[in-house]
């Protein structure tokens, strides 16, 4: 193989590279929660894990045919390792990543092992070379949420409104937190704390049936879209956190007073329950 033909693949990987990081850029501008490097992405807005591989035709292929399936299964090799890096990385709690539970249980290594190889290939991309471009895809919620959150008991303590402070005049339907300004990172199995650190949400307040098919919470960058989102409904309770909360600074505090709000009806419980919260970030 000539330098000039390493030369040409390894730019037309980047350019494949280009494209994918491309469009999530513009999916985070227009207010979708993003991270990842060149060659992966975790979009926690629409719940999915993306990663892109390229591979190149073996010199001993028998025919084009041959060349073609050989570079694609080399490409989706490269994709799905990429991928398995990738959800390593997501952050389960404030202290856990995938990668930590993967490490101390093999029940979880091969339920993740799974669902990266599992994953959909939602593009091919042949180059005059022979080389080709694979990208995949595995989403965060169902099954991947479900080996990953933890078991509830369901018990949960509500946070009592101070003595003479009346309740709000009519029900919230959903939750939304501002966290923006204080460096929150987005997680699978996030928590809300009031100012003395008592839960006021998290995975005890949740059906876990929710939790699966939605996620703990949704992610977003814009205000104004999380308001009309149909996750918060039509009348959200709109609350500023204090601060971000944990080591992997995926937790949040609120005040004590909105907490108080937040627990005050059994609306609101019920809002809880089915995982009707959305956070906004930077």
């Amino acid at each position: 193989m000539t330098m000039q033909t390493l030369l040409m693949r390894g730019m037309m990987a980047l350019m494949v590279v280009g494209l994918t990081f491309g469009v999530n850029a513009t999916w985070a501008q227009l207010g979708g929660v993003v991270e990842g490097g060149n060659d992966s992405s975790v979009d926690w807005t629409r719940g999915t894990v993306v990663a892109t591989g390229v591979g190149a035709p073996p010199p001993n292929a028998v025919n084009m045919s041959q060349a073609r399936a050989m570079a694609e299964r080399a490409a989706f090799l490269v994709a799905t390792r990429n991928l398995l890096e990738a959800v390593k990385g997501i952050r389960v709690d404030s202290a856990t990543l995938v990668e930590n539970m993967i490490v101390s249980s093999d029940i979880i290594k091969t339920e993740v092992s799974g669902f990266v190889q599992g994953a959909t290939i939602k593009k091919k991309q042949a180059f005059p070379d022979g080389s080709v471009s694979v990208t995949v895809e595995m989403r965060l919620n169902g099954d991947f949420s479900n080996a990953l959150l933890p078991q509830s008991d369901g018990g949960v303590e509500v946070v009592p409104l101070p003595q003479g402070q009346a309740t709000p005049s009519a029900a919230f339907t959903g939750l939304i937190v501002d966290a923006r300004g204080t460096g929150v990172r987005p997680a699978v199995a996030p928590k809300i704390r009031n100012e003395e650190g008592r839960e006021v949400y998290g995975s005890a307040f949740v059906n876990r049936q929710y939790a699966v098919e939605q996620g703990m919470v949704g992610y977003l960058k814009d205000i104004e879209s999380a308001k009309m989102n149909p996750r918060v409904t039509d009348r959200p309770l709109l609350v500023k956190a204090m601060k971000a909360d944990g080591p992997n600074k995926t937790d949040l505090v609120i005040s004590n007073n909105d907490a108080q709000v937040l627990h005050s009806m059994k609306e609101h419980l019920s809002f809880m329950e089915k995982a009707r919260v959305m956070v906004i970030l930077d």
